[in-house]
């Protein structure tokens, strides 16, 4: 991804961007002149615009005032090899440690996507376990690597290919692996969508007790009890899924051809792609996952999520912790790192990475929300290196607080966070489309009414069911806002995989039950009255 652009003396190897075209990796940030550059006695140029001016011998690490410095970070922040590592490494082992989330021997599923950030965060793990780390880790990992081939247009055998490199690079990890394609999907059960009870967060006595519970046990095991461990942990079988079946393969296919934005898609492969690594998570018994997202990923997140209607969820889009889907909580330790200290450590310490096309591959700037909203930020970034900064330190103050009675209210069918649903007086955009659901689904009560009891009061329905009869109505009033938005962009919502269609049935039958039987409950104040009366 790194191409040598010029040689400049006295001694200067910059480093230059790629073009859009060279972009492939999943991560997919195009980066600016000057943010790749390896130096070694002269002044990084921060822009095509500024020369690059000889450095005097005597300039030394900005940290430990002796070493030769080889790598920028910013304006005047020169490091050497060694106190860039220990840099690196001290921002990942703090975003852990005083989180205090991950408990000793917890499993821990690290979700790789082959892109420079997820891939820098497995080698810190990696680093992290071995016998030569100063303060070791202390959780199991696992990692999954999600094959979203189809939903990009490759070829079978570039997918084949893709995977080759994909399980040879997993296997020297020597962590368990698990490669799932994203057309598996398509065989999820409805409980893929159901928020399990969460565990009460441990407290600091809490977190402090299992540690000193797990070193006593270590202790007892000898002094080999964290590679014994970790040998146990390295045989267990992998993810028995064989290659997706061609119906699948089809299946997910004819859903992204019919999505007409590409902005659609690239929430729908998010939504899609976040559903398959909570399964792999809660079948394999890891309560926590790792997401490689970077400091600046995030702040381009961020005002992505402002301008597609998701301002109310950007604490658990952002943050550091994700508790929306309750038993697996997501975690992301490479929010401190920018995309540019990635690559220089990559670059420097050689760091393995797959790089794979993804679905705004050599797409336009204005090809979608996504890409235009990072055109800019990385164009802001350019000229104010303190953009980028500035935007990931207001996600930091945000705090996940949803309004008043909708903190036990329903979930959002697809993105999982409570409904943020105002009424249908409500002077928001939310409330001018909740206006319109009531004459949408008054045709269908009306039916039921006239037709009585629901005739499909199990799972099944017989064809012309009442609870079929409105499909995408049944579908939209279980969106969020920034859901419904882009599932304007989805013509049939028959092509979607059968378990969100499944749950979504379900709980319109449920609301429905609830509905009947709600004049025959006995409300609080009656049955307190009734108590005082006896």
């Amino acid at each position: 991804m790194l191409c040598c652009r010029k040689l400049t003396p006295p001694g200067l190897l910059e480093w230059c961007s790629p073009s859009e075209q060279d972009v492939q990796g999943p991560q997919r940030l195009p980066l600016t002149p000057g943010d790749f550059c390896l130096w070694s006695h002269a002044r990084l140029p921060l822009s095509d615009t500024e020369p690059a001016e000889a450095r005097t011998g005597d300039q030394k690490c900005v940290k430990c005032k002796e070493g030769l410095p080889v790598v920028v970070i910013r304006a005047g922040d020169a490091f050497c090899r060694d106190c860039f590592k220990a840099l690196y490494v001290h921002k990942f082992r703090a975003m852990l440690g005083k989180s205090r989330l991950i408990f000793p021997g917890e499993k821990v599923l690290l979700a790789w996507s082959g892109g420079p950030s997820s891939s820098s965060m497995v080698w810190q793990v990696l680093e992290g376990l071995s016998r030569d780390s100063a303060k070791r880790l202390r959780f199991v990992p696992g990692v999954v690597y999600i094959d979203e081939g189809a939903a990009c247009g490759q070829s079978p055998e570039d997918r084949a290919r893709t995977l080759a490199e994909v399980k040879l690079a997993l296997q020297t990890t020597g962590f368990p692996w698990h490669a799932v394609a994203l057309e598996e999907v398509f065989s999820l059960p409805p409980s893929a969508l159901r928020c399990s009870a969460q565990e009460a967060a441990g407290t600091e006595g809490a977190y402090k007790a299992a540690v000193d519970s797990f070193l006593q046990q270590q202790h007892a095991l000898g002094t080999n009890g964290v590679e014994r461990q970790s040998q146990h942990c390295a045989q267990d079988p992998q993810s028995p899924t064989g290659p997706p079946t061609t119906a699948q393969t089809q299946a997910l296919s004819r859903l992204f051809d019919s999505v007409k934005t590409l902005t659609a898609k690239e929430e729908l492969l998010q939504t899609l792609r976040t559903h398959l690594i909570l399964h792999v998570a809660r079948n394999h018994g890891y309560s926590k996952v790792m997401t490689g997202d970077s400091c600046t990923r995030l702040a381009v997140k961020l005002m992505t999520s402002l301008a597609l209607g998701r301002g109310a969820f950007l604490a658990w889009d952002t943050g550091f912790s994700d508790e929306r889907h309750g038993d697996v909580v997501v975690v992301r330790p490479m929010r401190e790192h920018t995309l540019k200290e990635v690559a220089f450590y990559n670059r420097l310490f050689a760091v393995p990475s797959v790089c794979t096309p993804a679905l705004d591959t050599k797409a336009p700037e204005k090809a979608s929300i996504h890409r235009l909203m990072e055109a800019f930020i990385l164009r802001l970034q350019a000229q104010f290196p303190s953009t980028v900064s500035t935007v990931y330190r207001t996600s930091e103050k945000l705090v996940k607080a949803p309004r008043a009675g909708c903190a036990a209210g329903p979930r959002c069918l697809l993105c999982m966070c409570t409904l943020d649903v105002d009424t249908a007086d409500s002077a928001t955009a939310f409330g001018a489309q909740t206006s319109h659901l009531p004459q949408m689904q008054t045709p269908v009560t009306q039916a039921r009414g006239a037709a009585g009891p629901c005739c499909c009061a199990g799972m099944g329905g017989a064809p012309g069911c009442c609870k079929r009869e409105e499909p995408r109505a049944q579908v939209m009033e279980q969106l969020c806002y920034g859901c419904r938005v882009n599932m304007k962009d989805l013509p049939s919502l028959e092509l979607l995989p059968p378990y969100i269609l499944s749950e979504a049935q379900l709980r319109s039958q449920r609301a429905t039950a609830e509905q009947e039987i709600r004049e025959y409950l006995l409300g609080d104040s009656e049955d307190e009255a009734g108590t005082g009366e006896s």
